[in-house]
């Protein structure tokens, strides 16, 4: 008697050890966090309204950085020849995020000016800014933008407009 005492205090000792072990006994369940935008990816957008609500196959390639800044081009960027956009982006909810970025836009010089290699000279800045809802399994988004001109003093120009855009995640 004594020795099956003894072994069933071994025996619940040894289960209370391994309950205390990483990896073993029962567990609560295991929190995941949110998906980040942290990454590249593709966006096919389409405007409602404004200047470019005539384009039908506007894309974008986004990376985003960790550090909250992000970069934008697409695929309509040397029509008119304008460089990438630069901006920030931020979380606004466990899946939900808002990117600001900006871009020079450009217009042409006269006829003339295009003989002697003048081509596209500044014409102000465009400005984006995004809603971003990233699906549960961080591989696609859908997103909302607004789209402001402003000319070359900073005025308002026109142009402006609002877009839907679908995006996948380049892995």
């Amino acid at each position: 008697m004594r020795s099956r005492l003894n072994r069933t205090i071994v025996a619940g000792a040894l289960a209370a050890l391994l309950v205390g072990l990483p990896g073993c006994g029962s567990k609560s369940p295991a929190t995941t966090s949110p998906p980040s935008l942290v990454g590249a990816w593709r966006s096919s957008v389409q405007f409602e309204s404004g200047a470019f609500a005539a384009v039908k196959d506007l894309e974008f390639m986004y990376v985003f950085h960790a550090d909250g800044t992000m970069t934008e081009s697409s695929n309509y960027d040397a029509a008119p020849p304008v460089p990438p956009a630069y901006g920030v982006w931020r979380a606004t909810g466990p899946h939900a995020f808002e990117a600001k970025y900006e871009f020079f836009s450009t217009a042409p010089s006269p006829p003339d000016a295009f003989r002697s290699g003048a081509g596209w000279n500044p014409s102000g800045r465009g400005v984006l800014t995004e809603r971003i809802q990233v699906a549960e399994d961080g591989g696609t988004f859908t997103s909302t933008l607004t789209y402001e001109a402003f000319d070359m003093k900073g005025a308002t120009a026109p142009g402006g407009g609002n877009a839907t855009g679908r995006a996948t995640r380049i892995r």
